[in-house]
């Protein structure tokens, strides 16, 4: 099976790194599903203005992805786990949520207020552009 050749070839770095990603984009999709479906609904069935619509939805994927990207996508049992090394990791985090933020602000902004297009525009974005650009922040920085 060629596939399993290329696999077993690979350098074991760039395993763990496929692994990792392979973990990310599941619990990150679960994730920030869970965020597009807070915004969506609270904006095009409650009536909630989008902006406020997409921070509801961004405290929810905060939670979820401090825990689930800390215990399973970024797990490593060598990392400190005193309680100065969580703290540090959760500013870092917090940090790196708040750009995540940022920029589905900025899809929602683009999409909905300047557009004017349909609430639902901006997903597209929040489920793919963002969380790429934020793996890099979780693994090179976040979770380090």
């Amino acid at each position: 099976m060629p596939v399993i050749a290329l696999w077993r070839q690979m350098p074991i770095e760039r395993r763990k790194l496929a692994l990792q990603l392979l973990r990310y984009a599941l619990v990150g999709f679960g994730v920030t599903s869970v965020q597009a479906a807070v915004y969506w609904l609270l904006a095009t069935h409650s009536g909630v203005h989008s902006q406020i619509a997409n921070f509801a939805g961004y405290v929810a994927a905060v939670v979820l992805g401090y825990f689930f990207h800390g215990r399973y996508t970024f797990a490593d049992p060598a990392r400190s786990s005193g309680a100065g090394a969580q703290a540090a990791r959760g500013a870092r985090f917090v940090i790196a949520s708040l750009v995540s933020y940022g920029l589905n602000a900025l899809w929602v902004g683009l999409c909905v207020s300047w557009a004017d297009w349909p609430t639902w525009t901006p997903i597209p974005a929040m489920l793919f552009v963002t969380p790429a650009l934020v793996f890099v922040l979780n693994r090179k920085w976040v979770f380090r």
